[in-house]
C-alpha cells in the first residue's frame, strides 16, 4: 500500500472483473512433483535442452508460491539437503553441480536469504570444502552466478562457527616452502573481490562481510584494515563510470550490513570518519538511485551506532492490539482502555553532533526522486527517532511535516506519508499532534499535480492510505475519535473518486482496517460489503453504483458531492470529468434542496469561467443535475423551475450566447464545448424548461447545424463522441420545442431541417454527410411524417453513389444505420403511402440498398473499413426485417429473404471473428424469431435441426473451432452452398492460422462426408467453377480461392474425378487457371504453379496441357518464379511418380535440382526444352510480336 508502483492484487484480476479468483493457496501440494525434478538433475544435467526445460519446470513451481513463501517452510529442509548432497558428491561432474545451485537459488529467491540461509550447514568440516569450491569458481562466468552467490551465503553461515579461525590453518606452509594464506585471509580476500563484481554475487559478499567481519577474532585483527579499505574505495571512486559505481554499490552495501549487524561497542570508534567521508562524497546528488539508497542506509545505520540502544520511555503504548478483543469492547459498548504503565524519569540523552547531520541526511532522501530511496530513509526517519528525547523527536515531527507544503514535489509529499507512518507505526507520534498531522493527511488523499497531459500524485495518495492504516493499529480509539469524521470521508472518497486503481483498492483497505481496529467509523460494516477490495477496482462501478449507496448516509452525503464539485469536475482527464457529472445526477435525490440552492448556483459561474476543464465539468455538471431534478420532481409534483431560483434558470439560458459571444466553440477548446452545450440542450429540453418559442431556441439550432457542417474540423478521436451528443440533442428539442400540436411538427421548421440534412448527404466533407445521415435517423417521428420518400431517396442515393466511387465509407455506415432507424420510426403499413410509411411500394428497394452495403468491400490503408458498412447493414436488416415481419409480412417477398440468409450465412462463414460472430448472431436471431417468425426463410427445417435454440447462446461465433463446424454443414443446402463457399474461401485461403485450421478441418470434413455422393461432389464442383468465375479479376478472392484449392488438391478431394479421364470439372479448372499466368503478381503465380502441380493427379490430355503450363513457368521472366516452378515440380513428381516414364525420371530429377533456374533466359530455355523432350510435351514458342507501325505524317496529309 506504500508503494503506487505495486497493486496487491491478485495476478489476473483486472479492473472491472465481475468474477474474482483468490490467489490463496493452502500449502505446498507440489513436493512429490518437485522431489522428481530434483532426483532427475544427474540424468538432465547433461543435455541443454532436458536441463533447461527442468529448470523451467521448477521455476514455474516456485514462482506460483511467490506471494505466500512460508508454506514451503516444512519442505524446505529435504529439498536442500537432496541438492547440497548432489553438490557434495566426489562424482558430480561441474554441470551437475551448477545446475544444483541454480535450484537452490530459485528457492533462496522466491523464500528469501535471510530464512534460507539458516538451512544451510554450518559445521567446522564445512568450511575448507565451501572456500575450496569458491575459489575454484570464475568470477566472469555469467553462465554459474548462481554457484557463487550461493556459495557466498553459504560461507557466511559457516564463519559463524564459535571456533578461532586459525585452529583451522595448520600449517601454513607447504612443501615448497612457500608459506600460505590463512583461512581468515583467504575469506577476506574473497569477500573483497565479489563486493566489486557487477552481478548478484556482490549482493552476496555483503552478507558474508556482515557476518565476518563482526566474529571476535576477525573484527580484532581485520575490521580496521577492511575499514581503510572500504574508506579508500568511497573516497577514489566516481560514480561516473560504471565500474567506479560497482565497487562504490558493493562497499556501501557492506558497511551499512556490517553496521546493521556489528555491535556498537565495537565500531562507535569508527562511526565519524565513515560519517565524514560518507557526507564528503555527497551520494544524495548522484544519479544512481542504488547509490542514494545505501547512502541512506548506511547513514541511518551510522545514526543508530551513535545514539545508545534504548526504547523511548516516552512513546504511545496502545494497550490493546487484539482485533477480538477490540470488536467485543465495541459490542459492549466500552471502550478500552490502555494498560498503565510507570514510567521511568528520562535519563539525560548525550547526542552526539553528528546525530544531526544524519537526520538532515535522512530529510534530504524523505525528498528523493525515487520511492526506494524514500521509503528507506522513512524506516531510518523511524529509527533513529525512536532512540531521541522527546523534545528532540517532536522537531524530528515538525521537519517532516514541513515536506507537506505546497512548494514542495509530490516526492516530498510522498516521502512524508512514509515516514509519518513509520513513526506512528513505532508509537514515536504522539496523539498531540494528530491535530496538525490529521489534515495534512486528508490533503494528501485527494494530492494531485498536473503535469504537461498527464497528473503526478497517484504514489502520495496511495501512501496516505498507509498512514490512516498505521493509525488504525497505533492508537486507541479514544485519540482518533475527533478525527474520525475527517479520515473516514476522506478514505471513501479515495476509494470511489480516485483515478487509480491501486489508490481505490488501498484507501478500502485502510478504511476496512480502521472499521476492525478502531470500530468507530459510521455504518463501517455496512460501506465495507460494497466498497470491499474488489469491488472498487471497477471505476465506473464505483461512480455510478457504490456512490449512490455510500451517499445513502448522510454523514458522507455533503463530503462526497463538495469534493466532485471541488476536484472532479475540472478533472484533467475527461474520462473522470464525465464521470463526476454522471455521479452527480445520481447522488441528486439524496440531496435536492442541497443540489438546487447550493450546488447549482456554484456551478454556474465556473460553466462561463475562464479554465476549460473547469468549464466542461460545470456545463455537463448543470445539465446531469438539473434533469436529476426534473425527474425528482416528477415524484413530488414539482417541476423544475421551481426547485430552482429564477436567476440560475436564466444562467442555464445564456450559458450558449457567452460561449458564443467569446467563441469559445472555435479550435481545440471548442471541441469540448460543442459536446458539452449539446448535452446541456439535451437535458435542459428533456427536463421540460419553458423556452419555447424563446430566441435562444435559435442559438441552440444553429449550434448543433454548425457543429454538422464543421465535424470535418474536429480532432479524429472525439468525433464520435460529437455526434452522438448532438444527435440525442437534436431529438430531444424537436420533441420538447418544435411541436405545433401534440405529435404534429411545426411545418416551417420540418421544411427547413429535412431539406438541410438532406442537403448534407451530398456535402464534399465526409463527417458533414455522416452528422446529417445521422440527424436525420434522429429525427423524431412527427418530424419525418410525410418525408419519408424524401428522407430514404437521399440515404439510398448516398449509400449507392458513394459505394460506386469506393469513398465516404463512414458516410455509408451511418446513413445505413439511418435507414433502419427512419424505418423504425415511420413504422410499417403494406398498403400506406410510402411519404408515410414502409409500404410494399419501397420495401424492395429498402431492402436492394441494404443487401447491397453487404459486399462492401472497400478497402484504404486502414484496411477493410467496409466492413463498418457490412455490421451496420448486418443490424439494419435485422431490425427491419422483425419490424416488417411484425406489421406486414405479406411485403417480404421470398428472394429478398432468400438473398438476405444467403448474405449472412456468407458473413457467418468469413475469415474477420467480430463480423462473423454478429453474422452469425444476426443469422440466428432471424432464424429462431418467434413473435414475430420470419417467412420464407430457404430450407427452414434443415436449418432448425443445423441450428437448434440452443446455439443462439452456447455457440461462440468469435471461436473459429466452434463456428465453422456448424457453418460449413450449409454446403449441403442448395440455395445456401454458393454463398457459404465464398465466405469460406477467404478464410480457408486466408493468413490467419487459427483460422485457416479450423476452416479447413471443417471443409474437409464435409467435402470427406460426400465423397461416396458423385451428384453432390459434382454439384460442390459446379458451385467451385462458378465462384471462381465470377471473381476472376478479384484479388481479394481469387487468391485465397486458389490457396483454398490447392489445399483441396493436396488432401485429394477430387479424387473421384481424377480416376476419369478429361473430366469437365478439370478441364473448366485448368482453364480458368491459365488466365493467371499472365499476371505480374509474384504471390499470385506462385500459388498458381502450386495448383497446377496439385492438377497433375488427373489424367488424360489434362495432365499434359498442366505439364505444358508449367514447362513455360520454367522460363518465366521472373527468375523467383521459375525457381519455384522447379522445385515444385520435383516435389510434384516425387509424390506422383506416375506422371512420367521411369527411364527418364532420375534424369529428370536431377535436371530440376541442379540447374540454375535463376540464370539468364537463353540457357534456362536450353534445359527446358531438354525437359520438353523428356516428357514428350512439345517445346512451347516463341510469339514474336509485330511491330506496331506508325502511320507517316506527310502520307497522311497526303
Amino acid at each position: 500500500m506504500a508503494s503506487s508502483e505495486t497493486d496487491s492484487a491478485c495476478p489476473g484480476v483486472e479492473e472491472g472483473e465481475s468474477f474474482v479468483k483468490l490467489c490463496v493457496l493452502e500449502g505446498f501440494s507440489e513436493s512429490s512433483e518437485t522431489k522428481a525434478l530434483i532426483s532427475s538433475l544427474p540424468e538432465a544435467h547433461g543435455d541443454l535442452v532436458t536441463s533447461e526445460r527442468t529448470t523451467e519446470k521448477f521455476l514455474v513451481i516456485l514462482d506460483g508460491y511467490q506471494e505466500q513463501p512460508h508454506l514451503l517452510d516444512p519442505h524446505l529442509e529435504w529439498m536442500v539437503n537432496m541438492l547440497l548432497e548432489i553438490v557434495r558428491s566426489d562424482t558430480s561432474p561441474p554441470s551437475l553441480v551448477h545446475l544444483s545451485f541454480k535450484f537452490l537459488y530459485i528457492i533462496c529467491k522466491v523464500r528469501g536469504y535471510k530464512i534460507f540461509m539458516q538451512l544451510l550447514p554450518h559445521e567446522v568440516a564445512d568450511v575448507q570444502p565451501v572456500l575450496d569450491l569458491l575459489s575454484r569458481q570464475d568470477p566472469k562466468d555469467s553462465e554459474t552466478w548462481e554457484t557463487r552467490y550461493m556459495l557466498l551465503l553459504w560461507l557466511s553461515m559457516t564463519c559463524l562457527i564459535p571456533f578461532d579461525l586459525c585452529r583451522l590453518d595448520g600449517h601454513l606452509k607447504s612443501e615448497g616452502g612457500k608459506a600460505k594464506d590463512s583461512t581468515m585471509d583467504r575469506i577476506l580476500t574473497i569477500a573483497k573481490s565479489y563486493l566489486l563484481v557487477a552481478d548478484s554475487p556482490r549482493d552476496a559478499a555483503s552478507v558474508l562481510v556482515s557476518k565476518f567481519m563482526t566474529r571476535p577474532d576477525v573484527k580484532q585483527k581485520r575490521l580496521g584494515d577492511f575499514l581503510d579499505w572500504s574508506l579508500t574505495t568511497i573516497t577514489q571512486t566516481n560514480d561516473g563510470l560504471l565500474r567506479d559505481i560497482v565497487m562504490l554499490d558493493g562497499a556501501l552495501q557492506s558497511l551499512a550490513k556490517l553496521f546493521k549487524h556489528g555491535k556498537r561497542d565495537d565500531l562507535l570508534q569508527y562511526a565519524p570518519t565513515i560519517m565524514q567521508c560518507v557526507e564528503q562524497k555527497h551520494l544524495s546528488e548522484s544519479s544512481q538511485a542504488m547509490l542514494r539508497k545505501h547512502g541512506v542506509k548506511l547513514t541511518q545505520r551510522l545514526g543508530l551506532t551513535f545514539l545508545k540502544p534504548r526504547l523511548a520511555a516516552w512513546r504511545y503504548q496502545r494497550g490493546n492490539r487484539s482485533l477480538a478483543a477490540n470488536l467485543s469492547a465495541s459490542q459492549s459498548g466500552a471502550a478500552p482502555s490502555p494498560e498503565v504503565e510507570i514510567q521511568e524519569l528520562e535519563e539525560d540523552y548525550d547526542i552526539p553532533e553528528e546525530v544531526e547531520t544524519v537526520i538532515e541526511y535522512l530529510l534530504v532522501g524523505l525528498k528523493d526522486k525515487e520511492t526506494i530511496v524514500r521509503w528507506s530513509a522513512a524506516k531510518g526517519i523511524g529509527r533513529v527517532t525512536g532512540r531521541l528525547p522527546k523534545e528532540l523527536a517532536d522537531e524530528v515531527v515538525g521537519s517532516v511535516l514541513d515536506c507537506f507544503s505546497f512548494q514542495e514535489t509530490d516526492n516530498a509529499w510522498h516521502g512524508g506519508c512514509l515516514a509519518l507512518a513509520e513513526l506512528g507505526r513505532r508509537g514515536l507520534l504522539l496523539p498531540s499532534r494528530l491535530a496538525d498531522v490529521v489534515p495534512l493527511i486528508v490533503k494528501s488523499l485527494t494530492y494531485e499535480e498536473k503535469r504537461g497531459a498527464c497528473s503526478v500524485g497517484s504514489n502520495v495518495r496511495d501512501a496516505a492510505c498507509y498512514v490512516c492504516w498505521s493509525f488504525a493499529r497505533a492508537y486507541e480509539p479514544k485519540e482518533l475519535e475527533p478525527y474520525v469524521s475527517q479520515i473516514s470521508s476522506a478514505l471513501l472518497i479515495t476509494a470511489v473518486f480516485d483515478r487509480n486503481v491501486n489508490c481505490r483498492r488501498a484507501a478500502s483497505a485502510a478504511f476496512q482496517e480502521n472499521v476492525g481496529r478502531q470500530g468507530t467509523f459510521p455504518h463501517g460494516i455496512d460501506i465495507l460489503t460494497a466498497a470491499d477490495y474488489f469491488a472498487v477496482g471497477n471505476i465506473s462501478n464505483c461512480y455510478l453504483n457504490i456512490t449512490v449507496f455510500i451517499a445513502s448516509f448522510p454523514e458522507y452525503t455533503k463530503a462526497m458531492i463538495d469534493h466532485l464539485i471541488a476536484l472532479k469536475i475540472n478533472h484533467w482527464d475527461s474520462v473522470i470529468r464525465e464521470l463526476a457529472t454522471k455521479a452527480l445526477h445520481n447522488l441528486t435525490p439524496q440531496a435536492p434542496d442541497y443540489m438546487a440552492t447550493t450546488v447549482l448556483p456554484k456551478l454556474l459561474p465556473m460553466a462561463v469561467g475562464i479554465d476549460l476543464h473547469g468549464r466542461h465539468g460545470a456545463i455537463l455538471a448543470c445539465a446531469e443535475i438539473t434533469h436529476a431534478l426534473y425527474k425528482w420532481g416528477l415524484q413530488t409534483d414539482r417541476a423544475v423551475v421551481d426547485m430552482i431560483s429564477s436567476e440560475c434558470v436564466d444562467a442555464l439560458k445564456n450559458i450558449h450566447q457567452k460561449l458564443n459571444d467569446r467563441k469559445q466553440y472555435r479550435g481545440f477548446g471548442g471541441q469540448l464545448m460543442r459536446p458539452a452545450v449539446c448535452c446541456l440542450i439535451e437535458k435542459l429540453s428533456l427536463s421540460k424548461i419553458p423556452f419555447k418559442n424563446d430566441p435562444v431556441i435559435t442559438g441552440w439550432q444553429w449550434l448543433i447545424d454548425d457543429t454538422i457542417k464543421n465535424l470535418h474540423l474536429v480532432s479524429s478521436g472525439v468525433k464520435d463522441s460529437i455526434v452522438v451528443s448532438l444527435v440525442s440533442a437534436l431529438s430531444a428539442l424537436c420533441d420538447e420545442y418544435y411541436q405545433a400540436e401534440p405529435d404534429q411538427a411545426d411545418l416551417q421548421i420540418q421544411d427547413v431541417l429535412v431539406s438541410q440534412y438532406i442537403d448534407g448527404l451530398k456535402s464534399p466533407q465526409m463527417f458533414t454527410r455522416c452528422g446529417s445521415a445521422l440527424a436525420l435517423g434522429g429525427l423524431p417521428r412527427f418530424m419525418i411524417g410525410g418525408k419519408v420518400t424524401q428522407i430514404l431517396e437521399g440515404l439510398l442515393q448516398m449509400c449507392t453513389v458513394s459505394q460506386k466511387e469506393g469513398r465516404f465509407t463512414e458516410a455509408r455506415r451511418d446513413a445505413v444505420i439511418a435507414i433502419s432507424q427512419v424505418c423504425q420510426k415511420a413504422g410499417v403499413c403494406a398498403h400506406d403511402s410510402s411519404d408515410s410509411a414502409l409500404c410494399s411500394e419501397n420495401v424492395a428497394e429498402v431492402y436492394a440498398v441494404l443487401l447491397n452495403c453487404m459486399n462492401d468491400y472497400t478497402r484504404d490503408s486502414r484496411g477493410d473499413v467496409g466492413a463498418w458498412v457490412r455490421e451496420a447493414a448486418m443490424t439494419s436488416l435485422m431490425d427491419v426485417t422483425l419490424l416488417v415481419a411484425n406489421s406486414a409480412p405479406e411485403t417480404l417477398l421470398p428472394d429478398l429473404v432468400k438473398r438476405m440468409m444467403c448474405c449472412l450465412a456468407q458473413q457467418a462463414a468469413e475469415k474477420i471473428d467480430r463480423y462473423r460472430a454478429h453474422a452469425g448472431n444476426v443469422f440466428l436471431c432471424l432464424l429462431h424469431s418467434k413473435e414475430p417468425s420470419v417467412p420464407h426463410i430457404p430450407h427452414m427445417e434443415e436449418l432448425m435441426n443445423i441450428f437448434p435454440f440452443e446455439t443462439t447462446t452456447s455457440l461462440n461465433w468469435n471461436a473459429p473451432s466452434q463456428a465453422f463446424q456448424y457453418i460449413t454443414r450449409l454446403l449441403g443446402l442448395p440455395q445456401y452452398q454458393y454463398h457459404t463457399l465464398l465466405g469460406l474461401t477467404v478464410s480457408v485461403g486466408g493468413i490467419t492460422e487459427s483460422t485457416v485450421h479450423f476452416s479447413s478441418q471443417s471443409l474437409f470434413e464435409y467435402l470427406r462426408g460426400i465423397q461416396e455422393n458423385h451428384a453432390a461432389l459434382t454439384q460442390f464442383g459446379e458451385t467451385l467453377l462458378s465462384i471462381f468465375r465470377d471473381n476472376l479479376r478479384n484479388d481479394k478472392v481469387s487468391i485465397p480461392f486458389l490457396k483454398m484449392l490447392n489445399q483441396m488438391l493436396a488432401n485429394s478431394c477430387f479424387e473421384i474425378f481424377a480416376t476419369q479421364e478429361n473430366h469437365q470439372f478439370c478441364v473448366d479448372l485448368l482453364d480458368l487457371c491459365k488466365e493467371f499466368k499472365k499476371s505480374k503478381d509474384i504471390g499470385k503465380l506462385r500459388v498458381c504453379v502450386s495448383v497446377f502441380c496439385g492438377l497433375i493427379q488427373f489424367q488424360g490430355e489434362v495432365r499434359k496441357r498442366v505439364l505444358s503450363q508449367l514447362l513455360i513457368l520454367l522460363c518465366h521472366s521472373f527468375p523467383v518464379i521459375r525457381k519455384t516452378t522447379a522445385s515444385q515440380m520435383y516435389e510434384m513428381l516425387l509424390t506422383y511418380d506416375d506422371v512420367i516414364d521411369p527411364e527418364v525420371l532420375d534424369d529428370v530429377m536431377t535436371l530440376l535440382s541442379d540447374v540454375n533456374w535463376e540464370s539468364d533466359l537463353e540457357t534456362v530455355r536450353t534445359h527446358r526444352n531438354q525437359l520438353c523432350d523428356w516428357l514428350k510435351v512439345s517445346r512451347p514458342q516463341m510469339i514474336t510480336k509485330k511491330p506496331v507501325q506508325v502511320p507517316d505524317p506527310q502520307q497522311s496529309i497526303m
